[in-house]
């Protein structure tokens, strides 16, 4: 590939991040990315990083809590998180892309945090509930498993970031770290709890009150049948029902042709319903004309339009989405070197700011014995 073509994947106008406010999100690194992470998170980041300072974090520890036996495919799993990043349009010459494992502050400050919630909190988190249940853990999971939750807030106020860009089945993590915050800030800075969350850092506070940004779908769902209770279960590599940024032409069309839809029409011309059909959740989300989807819901409810037309134009939408995804995915691909180096790139930058928190957190807590730096090769 020509320099010039080369040109059209890499950055060219690198920001000024001390002009903008910061921003931090990320993904654990399960496999790779689907349409869920998309509209719930990936295509915000995309929108916003020309207008904050981002920092995107793979939390590969995370991943241990339930695949510690596995460390290959975690491995392979970063790389396909980063090339899916990568494809989807994030530019490491305007964010700050970088592997958990390789920010030591984040552990450190995960320590100190666990302190300060009770374990009764941490149990309590509904989505931590949610994934014993979707996974299947029982009573079996590590201790590893309920710690990440504390884990995340680390992730998030080591970077101090203004704006979280998040599904809505991460808020329950944000209100932990939120809690958190609001606890240091509190017990180390002398902060009166009377003030407003927007008041903390004004007053002396080290760590903001984050604010979360939700995507445009709160949880979408996956492409299959309806859970045991009869509602719609979200897009999930574990429950075998998700698209794939990084799935071919054929294979999206296979897949929305299987697509789960209203059970009891028989016939193209028999009334459907729209509420709890996947294939309505996916045209509403994705067709860029929402008075004609709303028009056809109609004729649908009418038996006037069928699942396999409607599924067509899906699968046209749902390809002129993923076609320039996939053709910088591929770049990528060829150029193994290129993603590990925004990583490093990344990285080395996480490690200043991180460091930086950490210096703040040990000086407020006045445990500030000696000062270091690391290096990153």
């Amino acid at each position: 590939m020509t320099s010039n073509q080369t040109s059209n994947f890499l950055p060219t106008n690198p920001l000024n991040h001390a002009k903008l406010d910061r921003l931090l999100t990320g993904d654990t690194p399960t496999g790779k990315l689907h349409l869920g992470h998309y509209v719930g998170s990936l295509e915000n980041r995309v929108r916003l990083q020309a207008t904050h300072d981002c920092f995107f974090i793979i939390a590969n520890k995370h991943a241990f809590t339930t695949r510690a036996s596995a460390p290959h495919e975690i491995r392979q799993s970063v790389l396909d998180v980063a090339t899916d990043w990568l494809g989807v349009g994030l530019d490491p010459g305007q964010s700050s892309m970088f592997v958990q494992s390789e920010v030591p502050a984040i552990d450190e400050l995960t320590f100190f945090f666990a302190m300060l919630l009770p374990f009764n909190r941490v149990l309590r988190n509904p989505t931590l509930k949610d994934e014993i249940r979707d996974k299947g853990l029982g009573d079996s999971y590590s201790f590893g498993f309920p710690l990440y939750s504390v884990g995340q807030t680390a992730d998030i106020l080591a970077f101090r970031p203004a704006v979280v860009p998040v599904g809505k089945d991460q808020l329950p993590h944000l209100e932990m770290t939120r809690e958190v915050a609001r606890k240091f800030n509190h017990t180390y800075c002398g902060v009166s709890t009377e003030l407003k969350d927007s008041e903390q850092c004004s007053a002396g506070g080290l760590f903001p009150v984050i604010e979360p940004v939700l995507g445009r779908v709160d949880s979408l769902v996956g492409i299959g049948a309806p859970g045991p209770n009869g509602e719609l279960q979200k897009m999930s590599k574990s429950l075998n029902n998700a698209i794939y940024l990084s799935d071919d032409a054929e294979t999206v069309k296979r897949k929305v042709m299987s697509m789960y839809t209203d059970p009891s029409r028989r016939r193209a011309t028999d009334p459907g319903t729209v509420e709890k059909n996947p294939l309505w959740v996916f045209l509403r989300a994705f067709h860029p004309d929402s008075e004609w989807v709303a028009e056809q819901a109609d004729l649908y409810k009418l038996g006037m339009v069928g699942d396999v037309f409607l599924k067509g134009e899906l699968i046209e939408v749902l390809n002129s989405l993923l076609d320039p995804i996939r053709e910088r995915r591929r770049h990528f691909e060829q150029r193994p070197s290129d993603v590990i180096d925004a990583l490093r790139t990344g990285t080395k930058r996480a490690n200043h700011i991180a460091e930086e928190t950490l210096e703040l957190a040990k000086s407020a807590m006045n445990q500030n014995y000696f000062g270091r730096s690391l290096t990153i090769i």
